[in-house]
């Protein structure tokens, strides 16, 4: 199969890898000409990986979306949430034979606050593509890249587009599930992120094991709490794209987010962090966009609104983490 992927960073790179070694015809785009050049020349990606990583000579990658596009019969978003509703519209008077359009991005639409497969169903009609599919779950390239166990999800509402995905990606280090609670599935990819800020503050301010493993079910439960309302599955979030995915981004090196949080626990503010920042952190703005969404739907979010404060509100996380440990005292299951 051809396959287009859009974005040449971590998760990109190691995507295209994968593809490759599964017997597809894989091109990336970039908009950066020293990422793109490297892997054409080099066949490495030093902006994002060490110099023992060797890509395919097979692998071409263009900065010409156009021609990034060309004969693909499965286009892959690698790009970050907040640059998606853009590419969208590049592509969108390029795609030809019904292209499959898989997600791998995990946020939400700044602009309408949808969900990706929202989002890409509204800018691209039916018409020009087969349905949309997320590949989501507990990845980090940083692993995939070394042919690292790793499992997710193909989901997608629907199930025969799912298992065209599954069937592309899965090999014996990769193996892909499907599912079709898209929603679930998308919002436990998108509000883990902002929990995992919150367990790099815990780590920061000095917590422990204790501290950080009662984030996890707490935030578990603030998932679960949110998801539920907007329609998704409970059993969803129990699983790779819930817990799983959870887990790995709270206590991974790997996570940018837990990177993040870590660096805000240390100085015990955001205000540096936020100023000096270059990388993309999806749960900066995904914990704006859950806070209010829940603050609307009166749905109770400690965790989330404790990181809002903390980020947008310049309250001190080791304050926000000493009222949060002082709420009114409660059953478990409230």
């Amino acid at each position: 199969m051809k396959v287009s992927v859009l974005g040449s960073g971590t998760w990109g790179t190691a995507l295209a890898k994968l593809l490759i070694e599964n017997g597809n015809k894989v091109i990336i785009y970039g908009i950066t000409k020293s990422e793109i050049d490297d892997i054409n020349i080099n066949h490495q990606n030093l902006a994002y990986f060490k110099d023992d990583v060797i890509l395919p000579l097979s692998l071409k990658a263009t900065e010409n979306i156009k021609e990034a596009l060309e004969g693909a019969e499965m286009v892959v978003l690698a790009v970050p949430t907040i640059a998606i509703r853009s590419v969208l519209n590049q592509i969108k008077p390029l795609l030809k034979n019904r292209p499959y359009l898989v997600s791998v991005a995990k946020g939400f639409d700044s602009e309408s606050t949808k969900r990706m497969s929202e989002l890409i169903r509204d800018v691209i009609p039916l018409s020009m593509r087969q349905e949309v599919v997320s590949l989501v779950g507990p990845g980090h390239a940083e692993e995939v890249i070394y042919d690292m166990l790793t499992l997710v999800t193909s989901t997608s509402i629907d199930i025969e587009a799912a298992r065209k995905v599954q069937e592309i990606f899965s090999n014996e280090h990769f193996r892909v599930y499907t599912q079709t609670d898209e929603i679930g599935a998308e919002l436990g990819g998108a509000i883990k992120n902002a929990i995992a800020i919150a367990s790099g503050c815990l780590v920061g301010l000095g917590q422990g094991d204790n501290a950080r493993a009662a984030l996890l079910a707490r935030g578990l439960a603030e998932m679960i709490r949110f998801g539920v309302v907007f329609g998704g599955e409970v059993r969803t979030f129990l699983g790779l794209t819930g817990l799983g995915d959870l887990e790995v981004t709270c206590n991974s090196r790997h996570s940018r987010n837990f990177q993040a949080g870590y660096e805000i626990g240390l100085k015990d503010s955001a205000e540096e962090f936020l100023k000096t920042n270059k990388k993309t952190v999806e749960g900066i703005r995904t914990a704006k966009i859950v806070y209010e969404l829940a603050k609307e739907k009166n749905i109770d979010m400690p965790i989330v609104e404790s990181v809002y404060r903390v980020l947008y509100e310049k309250e001190k996380p080791s304050e926000v983490l000493s009222q949060l440990m002082t709420r009114r005292l409660k059953d478990e299951a409230e």
